[in-house]
């Protein structure tokens, strides 16, 4: 600010020109050099390939949360070689040995193991369940604000990945269900039910519930029914959540139930062992929910 004040006193043309180049901002008059910095409002990259744009691009790779380093690390070459391929001197190879174990005691320093095998076990359980980019991003990022909570020590590290990821689900609106989580994670349903309470307290978490609309189209895909018949299943949910016959109900149950009914207005034959198979619910279950439907809302659906 005072170079400028400086020049507009002294100099009468003010003419100040933008040296891509170099990238300062000069006078065309007296040559007199800019503080501020040069701001580039040109396109990232002109490469129509990928070796163009990895020739032209200014930034790396984007950083995530998923990874222990968030993708910031270094990597050093173990060759004491140049970009030429000449041998380094003995000077400088003293120098590289130094840098490489500063950098490998750096990361380990600031890293836990529980951390490092959390986000492992992250990688395969979000690949188990087909978990989008966003929920593990999300998952990271409140495992990580665990981690700063102190409250891993003692516990199964596991559990609390496994409890951050339903609890994530939870939040996000992404339809797992514990079962699936603990399947994937192979673990306990009760442990991973008691882990998830113990986090829901201490975080201070109060996701929504689950809706049995949000577990209809999963099961339909997997017993490949007609349209017809789904939007009928929607129907009969509708009627139940205005009834309040799917309070404190598992959602699942409630979808497979009604999936079942409708399957069995609209005369298509799906075995109830089969609806069982693929939503994970007992057939007494699903059973029992379909008379409680019927019982409610039974003449509203016929009628």
């Amino acid at each position: 600010m005072l170079t400028e004040l400086i020049h507009q006193r002294n100099c009468k043309k003010n003419v100040m020109v933008t040296d891509l180049h170099t990238g300062e901002i000069v006078c065309s008059s007296c040559g007199i050099v800019s503080l501020e910095p040069i701001v580039d409002l040109g396109v990232e990259s002109t490469g129509l390939n990928s070796n163009g744009y990895q020739n032209n691009t200014r930034v790396g790779a984007k950083r995530s949360l998923k990874m222990i380093d968030m993708g910031l690390s270094t990597l050093i070459e173990s060759k004491d070689k140049d970009v030429t391929g000449k041998s380094l001197s003995v000077e400088n190879r003293r120098m590289f040995y130094r840098l490489r174990m500063w950098d490998r005691n750096s990361r380990s320093a600031i890293t836990s193991k529980s951390i490092q095998k959390a986000f492992t076990l992250l990688d395969a359980i979000s690949s188990k369940l087909g978990l989008p980019e966003s929920v593990i991003e999300e998952s990271a990022y409140l495992f990580r604000k665990i981690a700063g909570r102190k409250i891993l020590a003692g516990r199964s590290t596991a559990a609390m990945l496994s409890a951050t990821i339903y609890a994530t689900c939870r939040i996000t609106g992404t339809p797992r269900t514990l079962q699936d989580i603990s399947d994937a994670a192979n673990i306990k349903k009760k442990v991973l039910q008691r882990t998830y309470r113990f986090l829901a307290k201490e975080m201070d978490l109060n996701p929504e519930a689950y809706t049995p609309s949000e577990f209809v189209t999963r099961i339909a895909k997997g017993l490949t029914i007609s349209g017809k018949t789904q939007r009928l299943t929607f129907k009969i949910l509708d009627l139940c959540a205005k009834k309040q016959v799917s309070t404190s109900k598992n959602p699942m149950a409630m979808a497979a139930a009604a999936v079942h009914l409708a399957l069995s207005i609209n005369t298509e034959r799906v075995s109830q062992l089969k609806i069982s198979k693929i939503s994970g619910i007992s057939a007494v279950t699903i059973r029992e929910r379909r008379k409680e439907i019927v019982n409610k809302v039974g003449d509203v659906i016929i009628g």
